[in-house]
């Protein structure tokens, strides 16, 4: 029912694909189900071990529509997981990802691996200082409404002052790695209390490369 391996990617990341769901979820993706497929034997693993990880990103996108949720479906899932998983997990994101995945109608996968090449964003060695990919994993996957949805767990969602950035570059790293546009994505990271989503088309890449770095570096 779940098929699942383990990557050395700086550290230990356990990629995990609920196949049924994933069956019957990804009938209008049907690029995205071959990509899932696809990493447990295609997945460019050197990629991941040098820098610059989407976790480490340290500036704001300030044109992304942020909305606050309160008692969002993650946020009931994440309770009832660490609840559930209490003995079964040492870690947080362990137990609210596993009981998403195992327990949640819409989670198809978690852990997810992602990058993103130098020649797939105008001014990206300006930006990130290198023309190494992007990489980075998804904390859980799912499918509802017929978008695909980001989601990134994090403790303490409220203070987070970055996270968005992060899961953006999630958004559009997958949009790459399919053909999916953009807007089929929407993106959001949680805790047990909090919920922020938003769209990420809302974040329009300009023209030049000057422009890009403009927009995205407001935050530094």
């Amino acid at each position: 029912m779940i098929k699942q391996i383990s990557f050395k990617h700086g550290w230990w990341y356990f990629y995990r694909v609920h196949e049924p769901k994933t069956a019957e979820l990804t009938t209008n993706y049907p690029s995205l189900k071959k990509y899932l497929y696809d990493m447990f034997t295609d997945c460019p693993h050197d990629y991941f071990l040098i820098e610059p990880r989407s976790s480490k990103l340290r500036f704001n996108l300030n044109n992304l529509k942020l909305k606050h949720i309160d008692k969002h479906e993650v946020t009931e899932l994440t309770k009832q997981g660490h609840v559930h998983n209490a003995t079964r997990y040492q870690s947080a994101h362990s137990r609210v990802q596993m009981f998403m995945l195992e327990n949640d109608r819409n989670t198809l996968a978690i852990e997810v691996p992602l990058w993103l090449n130098a020649e797939e964003l105008q001014g990206y060695e300006k930006l990130f200082g290198t023309k190494n990919p992007l990489t980075g994993h998804i904390d859980a996957l799912r499918i509802e409404d017929d978008k695909v949805w980001i989601w990134d767990y994090k403790p303490n969602a409220k203070a987070e002052k970055f996270a968005s950035t992060q899961v953006f570059f999630y958004a559009y790293m997958l949009s790459k790695r399919t053909g999916i546009p953009l807007d089929n994505f929407r993106c959001g990271y949680f805790d047990a209390i909090n919920t922020y989503v938003f769209n990420p088309n809302t974040c329009q890449f300009t023209h030049t490369e000057q422009e890009t770095l403009q927009e995205l570096q407001k935050g530094f």
